[in-house]
């Protein structure tokens, strides 16, 4: 230790939150490291400013009422994919003319007039916008009671660079008649594209997914010039069925937005969207640029993300154009990059405080439709927060290991360990005067077998790890593995000088072991033993050495 800590050693003792607090003068190193990136690039819109930017940035709630004659209701019940008039009120004061609305959703949100109606309003060209929206959709939110999940994934998509339809709620009236909660979401039309395009690229196709439907079936095309012959589409599937790797490689990439592609079935997979296009070939929008007439697509109905918090990210989906792009090994292997750029965003903390916000935002609306309703709301967002939790770190344990970059001295700094709870130890990485830590304690059970592990991919050859550890009344436990404080394998034994007990400064602990396969994925292990007393390891520290 350097002297003028104020006799930090004595404190150390006491526990390892104290032995943090001597280290923060012990490893002064003049400023933090600059702060990880975002995971994404910049919004890909909106590119100009109206009236629905800051409808949506606040998150506003209007009270909505559709008032429909007779003559509409019946058409709807007859053929409710038809647009029917009506008059749209907001917040009992503003009326809107031109208003058509007819009933939307598939086989799993689908509800018929007379029970709780999933609708689409269009306002006719040259009527008064509903806050700079010609086409909006109002959602039942049938598969989503917490009504988060698909205002969620919406600024997911749009900070990752992705266009996605913007999204907030309303309360809503059909007629006399109250339906509750909605979500709302504004339509994919020509005022979408100008507002996530330039002007040059906003003139083009854009085409409707349809319910389960590939590139190559008959979509319905929703925007765009000339004639509707497809030409567009055919020609992406021509390109992705290509028998020549080579030529079917430069096809596609005529053809396709490949790095817009990687970005959505990056986002699909990460937020557990199974019912999208990478994975389902449902919920899609498909819009050829009017510029360089390259597809791009667009996620639709993510109202179920984020289910199953173990859900796959690596399984290659079995769509036509998901399967052509990840065929190709240097798309495959960007997007596994563009999995590891975009894992800040899936943070814990970042997710919760987004759902937080729009609870408190929500909440006094529900409350003043009924405290029953309130309440069953503020459990399912409990729910939907809990499936958050774990999101980030299953993710990065489903990456595979990249190949160590051996520098020319022969070793390579490891980053990205990640914590191995065991019974309730404790594991917390820290930074302490900018220098990263990996901290374990005993917990109250003095039955500790944790670590903080990594996984890299190596060739054949012999190696060493290595990392400085410090420890403050290890008392180690011994059997197969190891004892104390130590480096190893996973799946392996220490050997016997490699550990670190009782209260001790400073010290390297090595590791030797080889790799016979031409190339294997390990995982390295740093980790504590112990029936009491706590170890830190300094991440910076910690480097594999190849061996001549």
């Amino acid at each position: 230790m350097h002297q003028g800590s104020g006799n930090p050693r004595r404190a150390m003792f006491v526990t390892i939150r104290r032995l943090l607090a001597a280290l923060a003068l012990a490893l002064a190193t003049g400023g933090e490291r600059p702060a990880a990136g975002q995971g994404g690039k910049p919004p890909a819109g909106p590119v100009r400013i109206d009236p629905s930017d800051e409808f949506f940035s606040k998150g506003l709630i209007p009270h909505l009422r559709i008032r429909l004659a007779k003559e509409a209701e019946q058409s709807l019940r007859a053929e409710p994919r038809k647009y029917v008039e009506c008059t749209l009120i907001e917040d009992g004061k503003t009326s809107y003319e031109g208003v058509r609305v007819k009933l939307k959703g598939a086989a799993g949100s689908f509800r018929p007039l007379d029970s709780l109606p999933a609708l689409t309003l269009n306002i006719a060209k040259g009527k008064p916008e509903f806050h700079g929206l010609d086409k909006f959709h109002l959602n039942n939110s049938v598969q989503d009671e917490s009504y988060m999940a698909e205002l969620l994934a919406s600024q997911l998509c749009r900070q990752a660079g992705l266009p996605a339809a913007r999204a907030s709620h309303a309360r809503v009236w059909l007629n006399d008649r109250d339906l509750g909660f909605y979500g709302l979401k504004e339509g994919f039309d020509e005022e979408f594209l100008a507002r996530n395009f330039p002007a040059a690229a906003a003139k083009g196709n854009l085409y409707d997914g349809g319910f389960l439907l590939d590139i190559d079936s008959d979509l319905e095309r929703d925007e765009g010039e000339g004639p509707d012959d497809k030409a567009d589409l055919k020609a992406l599937l021509a390109a992705c069925r290509e028998g020549d790797p080579a030529r079917r490689w430069t096809l596609i990439g005529e053809r396709l937005d490949v790095d817009s592609f990687l970005n959505l079935v990056a986002l699909e997979l990460m937020m557990g969207h199974w019912d999208g296009y990478a994975q389902n070939k449902n919920n899609y929008r498909i819009f050829f640029r009017g510029d360089t007439k390259k597809a791009v697509f667009f996620p639709h109905g993510m109202d179920q993300m984020f289910g199953d918090p173990n859900y796959p990210v690596f399984n290659v989906p079995g769509t036509i154009v998901s399967t052509a792009v990840l065929q190709n090994p240097q798309w495959s292997a960007k997007y596994r990059q563009r999995v590891r750029e975009l894992l800040p965003l899936f943070a814990p903390e970042r997710l919760h405080a987004r759902v937080d916000a729009a609870q408190q935002r929500i909440r006094p609306v529900l409350a003043a439709m009924s405290p029953e309703r309130s309440r069953h709301v503020d459990d399912r967002i409990r729910d939907f927060r809990n499936l958050l939790n774990d999101r980030q770190r299953n993710i990065r344990g489903q990456l595979p290991p990249e190949p160590v970059a051996f520098g020319k001295q022969g070793w390579a700094t490891l980053e990205g360990w990640e914590p191995n709870p065991e019974g309730d130890a404790k594991l917390e990485k820290q930074k302490v005067a900018g220098r990263p830590l990996l901290v374990l304690e005993t917990g109250p059970s003095k039955n500790c077998v944790a670590s903080f592990r990594v996984k890299v991919r190596l060739g054949r050859g012999h190696y060493r790890l290595e990392g400085k550890v410090r420890t403050v009344n290890v008392k180690g436990i011994n059997d197969t593995k190891g004892s104390g404080a130590g480096l190893r394998l996973a799946g392996a034994d220490r050997q016997n000088a490699n550990k670190a007990v009782g209260t001790g400064d400073w010290q390297v602990l090595s590791y030797p072991f080889s790799v016979t396969e031409d190339q294997r994925d390990v995982e390295l292990v740093a980790e504590l033993r112990s029936t009491g007393g706590g170890a830190v390891f300094d991440e910076s520290s910690m480097r594999l050495v190849r061996v001549k």
